[in-house]
């Protein structure tokens, strides 16, 4: 191929190197350690990172205070062809700080406020809050940018119901305010009236699709109804489906201790243990059939007798981890070790490509032809396992669990993320071709939000538990990019996607603020454990958290307030008040809270403390 002698815009993110007064020109070195000189010129324009609902931070008059060795910053720019070579003339900066190693995302109420924000828009765009009450039935799946609804979509997916129902709970559990609690339990409720099966003969729940609406009638749909190029599900129950309608539920069930959400729970669990778990090789199959209820059922197809990512490890983050954290039961920590001991033996597959494997066939052998995925790897998935072993790794320390979570670490910068630009990537070919040096984009070279999510997190926890080599810088070069281009500052939320040089890319579904894929739940989760990380593990901040227990709702009256599965011993309830007034009854090390008997709800104010 030829020299390229035309221009091109293009990004650069990395670190200052250098400033030349003269030259108006800053030297920059990107995560993997290439070196650029940038140009400014005359209409270039710079901010600081500002959070949802803050007003735009311009910083153009302090460029040459702002451009000194060690900043982080976003340059974006044109690469004009120049003697032989490319000149970078920068066009935008974006700063995540003020100074080096001072990154706002790191502040103490940063993912509050963040969070705050989206569960009000959430609110404001499905059901007109404050203006109206907050109504399930006005409920739509699909959302455009603008938060607005399709008027030709009447459909309700159960789980996108859920994940907003647990943006919901999870806003209220930060922030204490009572119209997102009012909006988790009432879609708790919505779920458990029109989305809820229960079989009497078997004694176990199960969860519709959704619903299609129709004027006063709904239709109610069992098997999935999504099925596209990239998916297979449809004529199923997909065990990713049942898995996600238990997220926001549970989520509520830790404020509020209501016992028909952990009935519900217990028999949805149930039916994974009796019908998607294989007793005999392990694991839980993927999909279900409708009416027998069969996992080798013929008529699944492609997906019987499948296994995958989904329908085993899925259930930790979802659903189990935190239902383990409101009841103590050991029959949930036992099903997430088992859960965790299985991603350890089958997910790994080194000796054949750095990613792991993700599908399989119900002995485990690989299943490398499945529809869309193919022989591809999910980035997200990678870094979600190594985020969930760790987690499971201060519940239940295992060589295994560490060692895995650490070299999935290792590995996927160079392979996954974007080093130059910043971010990380979607979907890669799991292997190289003769003669190819990178891993193929399987679609596109875009960044989804929640994917971002999982490197943030991953890399987060592994700093916040192992104080692992590289993981701070990993997580905030990450999470600097996450806040510098996918929050919209003008409708609200965050983008579902943004191109490689994090231009958001507003096409298709991928501009939508609700979709299938979509709705209040990875933004939200990532407010809530960002916070957890950094102010609790990594810099030593407390944070309070939020209740609202039924009387008697938890079991012998104990109220469980660790926020998540942390390392023991690092983190304390320092101070606990319920309404408002200050209460002593609590176990710091064990963070529990012994509720008072009442006959009325009382909201529980907890700050977490490091030790």
């Amino acid at each position: 191929m030829s020299n390229i002698e035309f221009t091109f815009s293009d990004a650069i993110a990395g670190y200052v190197t250098s400033f030349n007064r003269t030259e108006k020109s800053f030297g920059i070195k990107t995560s993997d350690g290439k070196e650029f000189q940038a140009y400014l010129t005359p209409t270039v324009y710079a901010r600081i990172t500002h959070n949802l609902e803050e007003p735009y931070n311009d910083c153009t008059g302090r460029l040459a205070e702002l451009l000194i060795p060690g900043q982080h910053v976003f340059a974006y720019g044109i690469f004009y062809p120049q003697g032989g070579e490319h000149k970078f003339e920068v066009k935008s900066l974006v700063f995540p700080g003020d100074a080096p190693e001072n990154y706002r995302h790191e502040e103490p109420d940063w993912w509050v406020k963040q969070i705050h924000s989206i569960a009000d828009s959430y609110l404001k765009w499905q059901f007109n809050y404050p203006n109206q009450e907050i109504d399930y039935s006005n409920y739509r799946t699909y959302l455009n940018l603008a938060g607005e609804k399709k008027q030709d979509d009447y459909l309700q997916e159960t789980d996108t119901i859920s994940r907003l129902v647990y943006g919901f709970a999870t806003a209220y559990m930060m922030t204490g305010e009572d119209r997102f609690l009012e909006a988790a339990e009432k879609g708790t409720e919505y779920l458990r009236d029109h989305m809820r099966f229960y079989d009497q003969d078997e004694d176990i729940v199960y969860w519709y699709h959704g619903i299609q609406v129709k004027g006063d009638r709904e239709l109610k749909l069992l098997s999935s109804e999504h099925g596209d190029a990239f998916s297979e599900d449809r004529e199923s129950i997909p065990m990713y489906e049942q898995v996600y309608a238990l997220a926001g539920p549970v989520q509520t069930y830790r404020i509020t201790g209501d016992p028909q959400i952990l009935s519900d729970t217990q028999k949805t669990v149930k039916l994974f243990k009796n019908f998607y778990r294989d007793p005999v090789q392990g694991g839980y199959f993927s999909s279900i059939d409708p009416l027998t209820l069969d996992p080798r059922s013929e008529t699944l197809g492609v997906n019987r007798a499948r296994k995958n990512w989904n329908s085993v490890g899925d259930h930790a983050p979802a659903y189990l981890i935190n239902l383990y954290l409101a009841t103590g039961e050991a029959e949930y920590a036992e099903m997430l070790e088992d859960t965790f001991d299985t991603i350890a033996k089958y997910f790994p597959d080194f000796e054949n490509s750095p990613f792991v494997q993700e599908r399989f066939h119900e002995d485990w052998s690989h299943d490398s032809t499945w529809v869309g995925q193919q022989n591809r790897a999910v980035v997200g998935h990678n870094l979600k396992i190594a985020w969930n072993l760790m987690r499971m790794h201060s519940l239940k320390p295992k060589e295994e669990y560490k060692s895995l979570a650490t070299k999935i670490a290792v590995l996927m910068p160079d392979l996954a993320s974007d080093r130059q630009r910043g971010g990380w990537y979607d979907v890669l070919e799991r292997k190289l071709e003769p003669g190819e040096e990178h891993y193929r984009f399987v679609y596109h070279d875009r960044k989804a939000w929640w994917q971002q999510e999982q490197a943030i997190l991953a890399y987060m926890i592994l700093q916040g538990v192992l104080k692992y080599p590289e993981s701070l810088r990993h997580s905030r070069e990450v999470t600097a990019f996450y806040n510098a281009y996918f929050l919209d500052h003008d409708d609200g939320g965050v983008y579902f996607n943004v191109q490689a040089n994090g231009i958001p890319f507003l096409t298709g579904t991928e501009r939508f603020k609700g979709s299938h894929s979509m709705s209040g739940y990875h933004s939200t989760e990532l407010c809530f454990l960002a916070a957890v990380y950094t102010n609790l593990l990594t810099n030593k901040q407390p944070m309070d958290f939020f209740f609202k227990p039924q009387p008697g709702g938890f079991k012998d009256n104990i109220l469980r307030v660790q926020p998540d599965i942390l390392p023991p011993g690092s983190v304390k309830i320092a101070k606990c008040e319920i309404n408002g007034e200050p209460y002593t009854d609590f176990d710091a090390e064990a963070l529990t809270v012994k509720l008072p008997q009442t006959t009325e709800r009382v909201t529980v104010k907890v700050q977490i403390a490091p030790v």
